[in-house]
C-alpha cells in the first residue's frame, strides 16, 4: 500500500483541502501504477511555526512535501508521470507555486511490506492477492 505522508509548513490546510489532495493523490496512483484505489493511504502534518529550516535558515514561505513510500518494480516514467499528476492537482487545491510544492517518492520492495496481515504482491498481482483477504475484510474496504 503505498503511504504518502503530507506535511506541510507555514500555511494551513482546510479539511476540504486535505479530501482534495487525498483524492487526487488516491487517483493519481491509481491512474498511473494501476494499484486499487483502496491501497493508497494519505498522512497530513503541519509544521509549528519556526520548525521548518532550508539552509540552515528558518523558512517563512508556504510550503507542501509529499513523501510517498511505494512498492519498487515500476519504471521511471510512471513515478514521473505520478509525481507530475499530483504536482499539478495540489498546485491547484492548495493554490500554491509549483516550486513550493516537493515530492518524493521511494520505493520499497514488496517482499519488505505487510498489510492487512501479509506480505505485499508485486506490481499487477493485487487481484489475485486480494481475494486472500477476508470477505468481510474485502467489503469493508472504499470501492
Amino acid at each position: 500500500m503505498p503511504t504518502y505522508t503530507v506535511t506541510v509548513a507555514n500555511l494551513s490546510l482546510s479539511p476540504q483541502q486535505k479530501s482534495q489532495i487525498a483524492e487526487a493523490i488516491t487517483a493519481a496512483h491509481n491512474a498511473q501504477t494501476g494499484a486499487p484505489r483502496f491501497f493508497a493511504q494519505v498522512l497530513f502534518y503541519a509544521a509549528n511555526e519556526g520548525d521548518h529550516f532550508v539552509g540552515g535558515r528558518v523558512n517563512t514561505a508556504p510550503q507542501v512535501y509529499v513523501h510517498g513510500l511505494v512498492r519498487d518494480g515500476r519504471g521511471i516514467d510512471i513515478k514521473q508521470a505520478l509525481m507530475s499528476q499530483m504536482l499539478e492537482e495540489i498546485t491547484q487545491i492548495v493554490d500554491i507555486r509549483a516550486e513550493d510544492v516537493w515530492i518524493y517518492l521511494q520505493d520499497i520492495p514488496a517482499t519488505q511490506m505487510i498489510e492487512f496481515g501479509r506480505f505485499l504482491p508485486a506490481p499487477g498481482e493485487e487481484t489475485e492477492w486480494e481475494k486472500g483477504m477476508t470477505p468481510e475484510k474485502r467489503d469493508s474496504l472504499p470501492k
